[in-house]
């Protein structure tokens, strides 16, 4: 049995479908959590963005324009989530580092020093890096995403 599109398993979550958007979340939990990760360097935080994108991307999924694929779309929510989270705590500027904790997952095919040279980077460079290289959005997606120029 094939499995469904995204495309039906966003109308059908559209129309309330509570296991359309679980097979939705099951599909893109990993990779918008890496991203989460990715952006905040915190497991914990990571759990709550990517949870609270998840939230927010079902709570507009009538706004969604299902022309778009839905993963880089919802990559979006999340990343700018984590943007808001961190600078809502004010705990970060764009130059400070997070801590990566020792026991922190490394992502496949990544270490740990290519985590800390991301770390290193802005907030806003951090989260096109992790569309680009974490997530696997093309340039143009990305640019779309973040109301960037190409």
């Amino acid at each position: 049995m094939r499995e469904p599109s995204d495309r039906d398993l966003v109308r059908r979550a559209r129309r309330g479908d509570r296991d359309a958007a679980a097979a939705l979340f099951r599909r893109y939990w990993r990779d918008a959590w890496r991203a989460a990760y990715a952006v905040t360097g915190r497991r914990a935080l990571a759990d709550d963005v990517a949870a609270d994108g998840f939230e927010r991307a079902f709570a507009a999924l009538g706004r969604f324009d299902e022309r778009r694929p839905f993963g880089p779309w919802l990559h979006r929510i999340v990343a700018n989530r984590a943007l808001d989270v961190l600078r809502a705590e004010r705990r970060l500027s764009d130059e400070e580092l997070p801590d990566l904790p020792d026991a922190a997952p490394v992502p496949e095919h990544g270490d740990r020093s290519l985590l800390a040279a991301v770390a290193e980077l802005s907030l806003e460079r951090r989260v096109v890096v992790v569309l680009r290289y974490g997530v696997g959005m093309t340039p143009k997606q990305i640019a779309g995403a973040l109301d960037l120029p190409v």
